[in-house]
């Protein structure tokens, strides 16, 4: 119960942090989505770096881990959890699966939110 409260916790922090980004940055450009996209990057940022600290320096505990990275950053973008596990197919050099999972998630998702779209109406 404890770690689901941590996660809870980070989440929700997580995600209202990328609500602000997105209030604030979405509407710069034109058909790109700025707030989204710092939103992006950022976690991904931040998720290699707790989970570099957390292995190389065992500066984290397992708690603390957990609120940063499945919370926070999981609450803040799940794209940063998508490329961590990305990273992970890299640094094994399983190329197939990295294109395989990398394909399916992007044709899939698009595919996906068209079809609650579709299934809205």
């Amino acid at each position: 119960m404890k770690q689901f409260l941590l996660v809870f916790l980070g989440g929700g922090l997580g995600s209202g942090l990328r609500f602000l980004l997105s209030k604030t940055f979405n509407n710069t450009f034109h058909n790109f989505f700025l707030g989204t996209f710092i939103a992006n990057i950022i976690g991904c940022l931040l998720i290699g770096f707790i989970i570099g600290l957390s292995f190389k320096n065992n500066l984290l505990s397992s708690n603390q881990t957990l609120i940063l990275t499945t919370g926070f950053c999981g609450g803040f973008t799940t794209f940063s959890t998508f490329a961590l596990e990305q990273h992970s197919f890299l640094k094994t050099g399983d190329f197939v699966n990295l294109a395989g999972y990398t394909l399916a998630s992007l044709i899939i998702g698009v595919l996906a939110v068209a079809a609650g779209f579709w299934f809205s109406k």
